[in-house]
């Protein structure tokens, strides 16, 4: 198959480049500064002649966005806004002027967009969209409406020949350099991994083998349209999420870290407390009812996965 990546210059990017070439596809990145012989420039913005390379494609999987790894200034918010909804739209622009529009187009999406909450959880059907709920931040709210309009262009674009998915994604773990793992994982290592303003915020995850897994079945999966899930099945605490991570590397204790701690971390790593604080407790409902199978579904066994990945990699360098 011909597949395209919109913003594929990413982690989340170099997980599928990397696994859907492997299995044997041609894979074609849009990327604002290209390099590679594979990689086309586009702005994100408007069309161009990377058009042309939907025009016939088989499968497009838009990743474009600003990344949310940052501090989130009204200028920053703006650009994570804006990177989302022109990239849908004009992703969707191309694929409707298309002579040969590609089967499926897949839409990168957050499971952000559910409400703060930790007495049950979020699945398709019965989950609760964030941004009214109390007690937390107001800016947190624009995190939701970044998400909505998000899925709100995909939804809008006229591609009646093409099947459109929604892909709420929790955090990707893979042992990539740079990546959220990375992060969390030299936290563990230096004494710092403990729970975050008491820890009982539920922390959804994803491995990266499912992730490129449930990415290829619903490629195949022609009923699937909509928001899916793409979370592992057990989300679990912060605190019992950073405990298994340090059994995994062996680090016996991890400290705490008030609120105010994690602010000042956040400041220093030129994040926001949102990507630690917010109780993301997401289930995978409709992979599940499809028929989808997780090699990784508990994380205990995926962070011990993840750091004899990380060991091996790094020796060899």
């Amino acid at each position: 198959m011909k597949i395209v990546l919109p913003g594929g210059t990413g982690q989340v990017g170099g997980i599928l480049k990397r696994a859907l070439t492997a299995a044997g596809h041609q894979v074609v990145v849009l990327t604002r500064r290209p390099v590679r012989d594979s990689e086309i420039e586009w702005d994100g913005r408007t069309l161009g002649p990377w058009a042309d390379a939907i025009d016939g494609s088989d499968v497009v999987i838009n990743l474009a966005g600003r990344s949310v790894s940052c501090r989130y200034t009204d200028e920053n918010l703006r650009a994570m806004m804006d990177s989302r909804v022109d990239s849908a739209r004009v992703v969707g622009e191309a694929i409707a002027g298309a002579r040969t529009p590609p089967r499926v187009w897949l839409q990168m999406s957050t499971a952000t967009i559910y409400a703060h909450r930790s007495d049950a959880p979020h699945d398709e059907a019965t989950g609760v969209i964030g941004g009214t709920e109390s007690g937390v931040p107001g800016y947190w709210a624009f995190s939701v409406e970044i998400a909505k309009s998000w899925e709100r262009e995909q939804e809008r674009a006229e591609t009646p020949h093409t099947r459109k998915v929604a892909l709420r994604s929790a955090m990707v773990m893979s042992p990539d350099r740079g990546g959220v793992f990375d992060h969390l994982l030299w936290l563990a290592r230096l004494g710092l991994g403990g729970p975050v303003a008491g820890g009982a915020q539920y922390v959804s995850w994803i491995h990266d083998h499912d992730f490129v897994r449930a990415v290829e079945f619903l490629i195949d999966g022609d009923g699937v349209t909509g928001p899916v899930n793409l979370a592992a099945p057990a989300p679990l605490p912060h605190r019992a999420f950073m405990r298994a991570l340090r059994r995994a590397w062996g680090v016996p204790v991890g400290l705490p870290a008030t609120k105010w701690m994690a602010e000042i971390g956040a400041f220093v790593l030129r994040s926001d407390t949102e990507l630690l604080l917010k109780s993301r407790r997401v289930v995978p409902g409709r992979l599940l009812e499809a028929g989808f199978a997780f090699d990784h579904a508990e994380w205990p066994q995926a962070a011990v996965d993840l750091v004899q990945r990380v060991r091996r990699e790094r020796s060899r360098t």
